[in-house]
């Protein structure tokens, strides 16, 4: 956690300090020693999260930018005062949790910092190596001892491939086919943590080591946190802890041609700072590194991402209406991916159920309770069934069968899943590998698998 640079003042004549409205936010319970936290962070991980005491979840739900402190104070109760409402405000204001000048000055800043890079620098991915790198240290030299930047830096691409190798050779371990015959259409693996989702990606990417190299890799992802409607395409090339996958700008431009009117290939891009620290992208780019390798010219290949939203609300049009619907979309994608010369790959970045406290249901999943049980079965079998209809390669049977159920299990990736065998032209997907991941408390549990479209 990065310290708080000074002490951080309440500011009685700013109007987002008087009436605080809090950024979107996430908690993860921590420990501190002896003291039990929360780490307090916006979703979109625009600034460190802040350790902050238990407590002041009861307050965040009152922050809506319509209430003065004294009238949170109050509804709050508890003996929360306003001299501690003014020191929790300057805190999240500081922390750039609040709405306001303080807020948009660092987004002004990250925004002109994505726009001079051509590359996106990894964040995940680099988290992944400093961890396993300072662990093995940790392992080697005392627990009291951690790794240098330096060591990180020097050992975390090679510690990497080890642990995807090792994680490739026990998920092939019994498989019948432990290669494709050639290079797929698309695959299908997740994007949830390599610590709890490296079955799907070992079982579907060790599949690819001995397939023809593509010449460009195009990834459908999730938007979790930004503020596109519709899909929203990126200009950027990705770097992991491996090295570099540069943009594909040849094939972007075939997509704007396609794409037809300025104003939509505007739309296109225009929040293209939701692909900064979008996970379910960066995650795909070490994979792709290690199992494709360079060319002769010390290159690997090239990329092309876009986040899809949700097609079972209002038929795949955007959100509101002012973003990029599918169906443009894949037409565009589809005539690049036939027009452009040479293997193109797609990746359907994609996890499926999200269930427990975490995500908004009323009770522990470890509870053996029989409704929670029966809650843990159905959501497993509404996901099997989902499958089966992947399978079938029906993204319309896939689509109505979500929405006829309201999307109970909160499957996250139905766009990129669907834009993918729309694009493709559909056909059946071979389901290779599924599981559900839980934390020991029951408070969540996500749902992954592993396809390919030959």
């Amino acid at each position: 956690m990065s310290a708080q640079p000074e002490t951080p003042t309440y500011n009685p004549e700013a109007p987002h300090h008087q009436k605080p409205k809090l950024r979107a936010v996430q908690v993860m319970p921590m420990q501190n020693g002896d003291q039990q936290v929360i780490a307090v962070s916006d979703v979109q991980r625009i600034a460190d999260p802040l350790l902050m005491m238990p407590q002041v979840q009861l307050v965040f739900p009152h922050m809506n930018g319509e209430k003065t402190l004294d009238e949170i104070a109050t509804e709050v109760g508890k003996g929360l005062t306003r001299e501690m409402m003014e020191m929790l405000v300057a805190q999240l204001d500081q922390g750039f949790l609040l709405e306001g000048p303080t807020f948009d000055e660092r987004l002004k800043e990250m925004r002109e910092k994505f726009d001079s890079s051509e590359m996106l620098p990894p964040s995940v991915t680099a988290m992944f190596a400093d961890m396993i790198v300072d662990a093995k240290h940790k392992q080697e030299h005392g627990t009291e001892s951690s790794a240098s930047d330096e060591e990180k830096q020097e050992k975390g691409a090679e510690m990497v491939r080890e642990w995807f190798d090792k994680w490739i050779d026990e998920s092939l371990k019994n498989a019948p086919d432990p290669s494709f015959d050639k290079l797929p259409r698309a695959i299908f693996a997740p994007h949830i943590d390599y610590g709890r989702g490296w079955p799907n990606y070992a079982h579907v990417y060790g599949r690819l080591r001995v397939c023809d190299r593509p010449d460009r890799i195009v990834i459908l992802g999730t938007n979790h946190h930004g503020s596109g409607t519709g899909v929203v395409a990126c200009d950027k090339g990705y770097e992991s802890p491996l090295g570099t996958c540069v943009f594909d700008s040849d094939f972007c431009d075939l997509v704007k041609k396609y794409m037809g009117d300025e104003d939509e290939v505007a739309k296109l891009f225009e929040h293209r700072f939701d692909h900064e620290n979008e996970h379910s992208v960066e995650l795909h780019i070490p994979w792709i590194q290690h199992v494709f390798g360079q060319n002769d010219s010390g290159a690997y290949p090239r990329v092309f991402a876009a986040l899809v939203h949700d097609p079972s609300h209002a038929d795949g049009a955007s959100y509101d209406g002012n973003g990029i619907g599918m169906d443009p979309f894949v037409e565009a994608l589809t005539r690049a991916i036939e027009e452009t010369p040479g293997r193109t790959l797609i990746i359907s970045s994609a996890d499926l159920s999200h269930i427990g406290p975490m995500f908004g249901d009323q009770m522990q999943l470890t509870d053996e309770k029989p409704e929670v049980a029966q809650f843990r079965d159905r959501v497993v079998q509404h996901d099997q069934q989902m499958l089966a209809a992947l399978n079938r390669g029906s993204a319309e049977e896939l689509i109505t069968q979500i929405a006829w159920q309201q999307n109970f299990s909160r499957w996250c990736s139905i766009g990129n899943i669907v834009a993918t065998l729309r694009a493709t032209g559909g056909g059946e997907v071979r389901i290779l590998n599924y599981g559900m991941a839980m934390d020991p408390n029951g408070a969540q549990a996500v749902s992954s698998f592993a396809g390919v479209l030959v």
